[in-house]
């Protein structure tokens, strides 16, 4: 296997943390282990990953019930026709995966948009899955426009997905550090969680908040007219963190050609 797999356990439930090489970001998929089936939360960037998740959620012994696809960036969306079932996402998410049309995995094949639009609406609220109560709440603004946030309040799991990051460069290509800063606000003021699963990195604890805290805070000093300025900036200061790629990226969306 090439991803990284921790489990967390908390009784009834297990969640299975499969984060992808630094090659595709350190991408991050949930597979959340209930009695009597497992629930999938982002689907990976390259099909390759993406085949590795679904293979290890096979292996679990129990059927994968859904994919719940958090935020429409293709690192979290792109191998979901490889999962084999229906995919959930906020109406909002669904529409902007639309939008984007087809595709391409990095090594060229072609992912067309119908393979990976999700085909069932989550309202925010609460729903129990096989005994397991489950909270869907909407972030709008941060790391993307629209974002969805799953709290698992009987056993303290909250999978914030990308809006938290452990140990990894933020992606900013959504210009939005001040609304990034809000929702970490709000995700820390409420302390029943304490296990937080993160969209790129390993699962962490509430300790995660004030690195990001700290990180965004250097962004937004750091953050200029100059991608490459703020690149080495950024990276003087988080000399030990993964897939500086996300940088890169983000800047393209910032600064455009100028900055690649």
């Amino acid at each position: 296997m090439h991803g990284t797999v921790t489990v967390v356990d908390k009784g009834a439930v297990r969640v299975h943390s499969y984060m992808s090489p630094a090659d595709s970001l350190n991408v991050t998929t949930q597979l959340i282990e209930t009695p009597a089936r497992v629930i999938a939360v982002d689907a990976q960037y390259a099909l390759a990953y993406a085949d590795e998740v679904v293979s290890y959620a096979k292996g679990l012994g129990k059927p994968l019930d859904r994919l719940i696809v958090t935020h429409a960036h293709p690192d979290h969306f792109q191998g979901a026709g490889r999962f084999g079932v229906p995919v959930h996402a906020l109406a909002a998410v669904r529409e902007q995966i639309a939008a984007q049309g087809d595709a391409q995995d990095p090594t060229g094949v072609v992912i067309p948009v119908a393979d990976v639009t999700p085909t069932v609406e989550i309202v925010p609220g609460a729903e129990v899955i096989d005994g397991v109560p489950f909270v869907f709440e909407a972030v709008s603004g941060g790391e993307a426009a629209d974002e969805l946030v799953i709290k698992l309040p009987e056993q303290g799991v909250l999978v914030a997905q990308d809006l938290v990051y452990h140990a990894v460069h933020l992606f900013l290509g959504n210009n939005d550090i001040a609304g990034w800063q809000r929702a970490v606000e709000q995700l820390a003021a409420d302390s029943s969680y304490d296990t937080i699963l993160p969209g790129h990195g390993l699962p962490a604890g509430p300790e995660v908040y004030e690195d990001l805290r700290h990180y965004l805070a250097d962004a937004r000093e750091l953050l200029g007219d100059d991608g490459e300025a703020y690149k080495k900036a950024i990276l003087e200061r988080y000399p030990s963190y993964g897939a500086p790629f996300l940088i890169d990226i983000g800047n393209q969306y910032l600064f455009g050609a100028r900055n690649p």
